[in-house]
């Protein structure tokens, strides 16, 4: 019986670690990520910096001039590749609100789609992967979001992705 247990305790491990390289594997960038097709370069410039340049990490203080300085003081880090919404919600202090950016743009209001300029610290989405994709307004026409040149950076236009579906207000995220 003590020999079983243990063949029991070994295949359970096995199996358990086979689970979470399943769960860890990534996605296909074809159908599952931001791919090449979902960025328009023409739509403006971007920006980040070396690894080296980089501050500590730590949660934003709620406000949106705190979101927008923690995406700056994340400018090049691949930290939050695939984790856009969760790079948000940091921004503003805050994980585990919405489970994806397309959650986030389904369950906030109001939605302005118009085509308005989205002020500082609001989220803007845009409907690419099958997650979507949200990032934070500079307020000057511009965004910050993760997957810019494969990094948290800085483009100068809200169509730097494709698929642009609106922006909503500045606020700490809550359901």
């Amino acid at each position: 019986m003590h020999i079983k247990a243990g063949r029991l305790l070994t295949l359970a491990a096995a199996v358990a670690l086979a689970a979470t390289t399943l769960v860890t594997a990534p996605a296909a960038a074809s159908t599952e990520g931001i791919t090449a097709a979902d960025i328009d370069p023409s739509a403006g410039v971007f920006t980040t910096v070396p690894d080296s340049e980089l501050e500590a990490l730590g949660a934003g203080d709620g406000t949106p001039a705190g979101a927008v300085q923690w995406f700056r003081n994340r400018m090049g880090s691949t930290a939050y590749q695939g984790l856009c919404e969760k790079a948000v919600e940091n921004a503003y202090g805050v994980t585990g609100v919405w489970a994806s950016a397309n959650a986030h743009w389904f369950g906030a209001s109001p939605k302005h789609t118009n085509g308005s300029r989205p002020p500082k610290g609001a989220f803007v989405y845009w409907n690419i992967s099958k997650w979507g994709h949200v990032g934070i307004a500079d307020g000057n026409g511009g965004i910050y979001a993760t997957s810019i040149g494969g990094k948290i950076g800085h483009a100068s236009s809200v169509n730097y992705f494709r698929n642009y579906r609106g922006w909503t207000p500045a606020a700490v995220p809550r359901r």
